[in-house]
């Protein structure tokens, strides 16, 4: 497994209790202790963060707006973009099965021991330290994220934005397809090739797939900082119209 140092470092923190990282990075499947309590408490420390960070940002949002928005932070595609920013592949224990199967890839796995990670930091250094590290993470993201897009799904997000900022669509391929007839997995590429994106995910289906591969895309996109100027033309334009500000502006 790769040096943690690294990754405490992308985090902005360090862990008094290393051991408590390790148990953070470690699948079930891999054997005791592993994440999965780890994981409760990071998803609940996760959302309180996120909620006041939109909270404080958008005092004209209502409540299911704020509601859509912060589901739309923390799905699973969201998180599992994040944590490839991370570098967290590189550092997760599998199971020899999971090893084999590319777990080490896949969004539920990836987005589980991100918010394994959280929960980690908040019983190593409080709530102070937790919401610091999601701050630090999501800082990049929020700023680029546009509101009006909270209910789309992630393909037509990346689509419309990767297209406003002048780069060609994405594409996407099936790689391979396994399992049996009635219960197949979808192994698919997203390539945003001008924007040196390339990103897989997994599915049960072409369409799942390719939406988790896109959302991938579009996190890592928004984590680089790589479509600040769409996201700004977007934004003049629809001030530059004659209908009144939306209340998610």
């Amino acid at each position: 497994m790769a040096t943690l140092r690294r990754l405490q470092d992308a985090l902005d923190y360090q862990f008094h209790e290393p051991a408590l990282l390790v148990q953070a990075l470690t699948h079930r499947s891999h054997g005791r202790p592993h994440n999965e309590r780890l994981e409760f408490l990071g998803d609940s420390v996760l959302n309180f963060v996120v909620s006041t960070l939109l909270f404080a940002e958008h005092a004209r949002m209502d409540e299911g707006a704020l509601s859509r928005v912060r589901a739309n932070l923390v799905k699973e595609a969201s998180l599992a973009g994040i944590a490839l920013s991370l570098g967290l592949p590189d550092h997760l224990r599998l199971g020899e099965g999971e090893l084999k199967s590319g777990g080490f890839r896949r969004p539920s796995i990836l987005a589980d021991a991100l918010e394994a990670i959280l929960g980690a930091i908040y019983l190593d250094g409080g709530y102070p330290a937790a919401a610091h590290t999601i701050e630090h993470l999501y800082r990049p993201i929020l700023s680029q994220v546009d509101l009006r897009d909270a209910g789309k799904d992630a393909k037509t997000q990346l689509q419309e934005l990767v297209q406003g900022s002048g780069h060609p669509l994405p594409v996407y391929d099936v790689l391979t397809t396994h399992g049996a007839a009635h219960d197949q997995v979808f192994e698919v590429a997203c390539r945003v090739e001008s924007l040196g994106v390339h990103k897989q995910a997994s599915g049960h289906s072409r369409r799942s797939a390719e939406q988790a591969a896109a959302a991938l895309a579009l996190a890592e996109l928004r984590t680089r900082g790589l479509l600040r100027g769409a996201s700004g033309r977007r934004k003049k334009t629809a001030a530059s119209n004659s209908h009144p500000p939306s209340s998610h502006d």
